[in-house]
This record gives C-alpha cells, structure tokens and sequence, in this order.
C-alpha cells in the first residue's frame, strides 16, 4: 500500500534503471527487519541523467510491488527537490515523501566569516528577534548553548536556507491533496552542521509551522557515494550523540542518514543513538550491482562501461562530493573484483549518466536477461545493510 510512512523506520532504495524493486523486496524478505521501505525513490538529478519522468519512475516501481505481492505499506520518494517547479511532476504522480534540498540557499562561508561581515550578511534576517529567543535563558543543553557569535554564524549560514524551505513546504501544502511526508536534506553542502545548527533548523522550521518527518544534517567526515564513511569514527560518534539529544529534544521526526550505501562502519552508530527513529536514504549501490552483475554476464560490454566512465568522470564528478582518482584504480583486477575497489566504485557511480545515455539499451537488455542473477547480487547486497540496522 502506496503511503506516507510517518516516524516508522524505514529504507530508501534507489533504482536508477527501473529494474531492482524484485532484489530490494527479496532482501527485505531475507531480512526479516521491521522498516518501512521506498521503493520509489529518483531526484531531479538522477531523471535528467536517466532520462526518466517521476511518472515512469513510479509506474516501474508499482508493476515490481504488484507482481511480488506486496501488501505492506511502502513509500515514493521525490528526492533532492530544489525548486517550487521541481514539486508538480511527483505530485501528479502520486508521491508520497517530498525531500527539499535547499543547500543553494546555505552560505557555507559563514564558518569563517568575520563578525563584521556576518553582522552585515544578517541585515533584514530578524537578529534581534532571534537573539531574544535562543540567548535569553540559554541554558546548556547537551548540545550545546548558543552564545551571539555561534547564533549569528547559525543564522547567516542556514537563515536563507530556511526560509525557502518554508516556501516549498507551503507550495506542497497547496497542490498536494493528500497526507505527505516532508524531509529537509542539507548534507550535500560544503559545511558540517554543527548540533546547534541542527537545533536551530528544527526550531525554526518548527515555528514556521513546518510539519517535517525527518531531517539530514551533514555530518562531520565524508559521507561519499556508494563507498563506506571516511573520516574518524570516535569523532563522529561524539558528535553524533550531541544530533541525538536535538532530536530528542523535539521528539518530532527522524534522523535521515544520506548517501547511506554502504556506510557500514556508521549504521551502528545510528542505532545506538536512533534506534528506531531513522531513515537511510540509498541510491547508486543499486546500479553498481547492476554493473557487478554486468562485469560477470556481459564482460565486453561492462568493459565499455568502465571506458567511457573514466573518460568523463573530471565532468561527472561535478554535482557530488567524491573524492576518487582514475589513476588510483587497482590494476589488474578481475571485472566483478573492480566494483569492490574504492575508486572504481565512486567513478562508475557518478558517470551512470554517461553510461546510460550511451548503453541504456544495452545495459537494460543485458539485465531483463539475467534477472534472477541481478536479483541475487541485491539481495546479497542489501541484506548486509538491513542486517546492522536491527
């Protein structure tokens, strides 16, 4: 049942190709794991570069629920929306989870801008309606207390940000008819989102009336695509306890973990601090099983694949935080052995476009013909995530 989802926990499965709802199903199956899946799940991004409609994305996922037979509810993800004209397309096509990214309206200078250039940065932004609110009887929560410097830099860097969240939410307010889930994503920006950032996003929004189910801060490290968590794990597990207590403190939506696949070392992490009150959002580890399935049953042409990836991976690269090389890929690996190499991996990743645009036909042909073989690969795939989320 085509639904929103609330504060269940639940899973995010992106399917660039239309084509792995059957393994994601099967790997919630084998999991046994009580959360509540997207199948449906596509940005703006991923359609211009696939070449999809939000219309297509959704009626491939609904023919993979019907032919499985599954009645449990599940949920349609219009993911990374930036614009108010980006919401009618996933509106008509009957979505029911709507990710705003206002990460174009985040000043990620505002770590180290002077006072006087915030002080001027903050004009016509409500300062002193603001500083009577957050600095009046701040008290030291665990996540820390607001002093003027740290709320002027909270405001000038994510004030804006806000206020056009405030804007899409009540343009989806107008035209969508139905209950919907509601999502601020603002992980993909230069900037870690300090604790007290995070609380003063969620109180902002929170006093503009914004009903949001979850929330994504970008958090300290790299959380780069399709590879695990780069950076220092003790550190990030302090400060993940600090995100923890500004969700407790309203009680009100879950903690949303972006570029989730593969991020072994941290879905520990997330539970010990969430428990049940999270969603993990993935995406393009679905379409590296697809290339894994490819490099086995069609060498020449995930040969070609690669080619053309490493040729337009400086140009691909562009819109996503990775930090791969083509010239660190490890030589001499066999073909499947390549999607498990870090650089392979984040290259073949970023370029699906390219890859699509050129072999779609190709790639999907391939695919339809060794269902069963790309089924397997997904559940085996997904069933190591689902695994450390219990």
């Amino acid at each position: 049942m085509l639904s929103p989802l609330a504060l269940s926990p639940s899973f995010g499965f992106g399917d660039r190709l239309g084509l792995a709802t059957p393994g994601h199903i099967a790997a919630l199956k084998q999991s046994a794991l009580d959360i509540q899946p997207i199948f449906c799940q596509q940005s703006v991004r991923e359609n211009a570069r696939t070449g999809r409609t939000p219309q297509q994305v959704m009626d491939d996922a609904k023919r993979a629920v019907e032919a499985a037979g599954w009645d449990a509810p599940w949920g349609a993800d219009a993911d990374h929306l930036k614009t108010v004209d980006d919401l009618p397309p996933f509106v008509r096509a009957g979505y029911t989870f709507f990710t705003i990214d206002p990460g174009a309206h985040v000043d990620n200078a505002a770590d180290a801008d002077s006072l006087a250039v915030l002080q001027e940065k903050a004009k016509g932004q409500g300062w002193e309606e603001l500083s009577a609110l957050y600095l009046t009887g701040n008290g030291d929560a665990a996540y820390g207390a607001f002093d003027s410097e740290s709320l002027l830099r909270a405001l000038v860097k994510y004030g804006r940000a806000i206020r056009h969240t405030v804007t899409m939410y009540r343009r989806l307010c107008e035209i969508s008819p139905e209950g919907f889930d509601f999502e601020v994503s603002v992980d993909e920006t230069d900037a870690p989102t300090t604790p007290l950032e995070h609380f003063f996003i969620a109180s902002e929004l929170t006093r503009a009336g914004v009903k949001f189910t979850s929330l994504a801060p970008r958090f300290i490290g790299r959380f780069e695509k399709g590879v695990d968590y780069q950076g220092d794990l003790a550190a990030l597990d302090a400060e993940l306890e600090k995100h923890a207590a500004v969700t407790a403190h309203f009680g009100t939506y879950k903690l949303s973990l972006h570029s989730g696949s593969d991020k072994f070392s941290v879905y520990p992490l997330i539970v010990k601090y969430w428990g049940r009150r999270i969603h993990v959002k993935t995406a393009g580890t679905s379409y590296l099983e697809a290339l894994r399935t490819l490099a086995a049953t069609s060498p020449a042409l995930f040969e070609r694949i690669l080619a053309l990836g490493l040729a337009r991976y400086e140009i691909d690269r562009a819109t996503y935080h990775v930090s791969a090389s083509p010239a660190l890929v490890t030589a001499g690996l066999p073909l499947p052995a390549l999607l498990d190499d870090f650089h392979a991996r984040e290259i073949l990743h970023v370029t699906f476009g390219s890859a699509l645009t050129e072999f779609g036909a190709e790639m999907k042909a391939a695919l339809a013909e060794n269902a069963g073989a790309y089924s397997a690969n997904l559940q085996k795939h997904f069933v190591r995530h689902l695994h450390l989320l219990k």
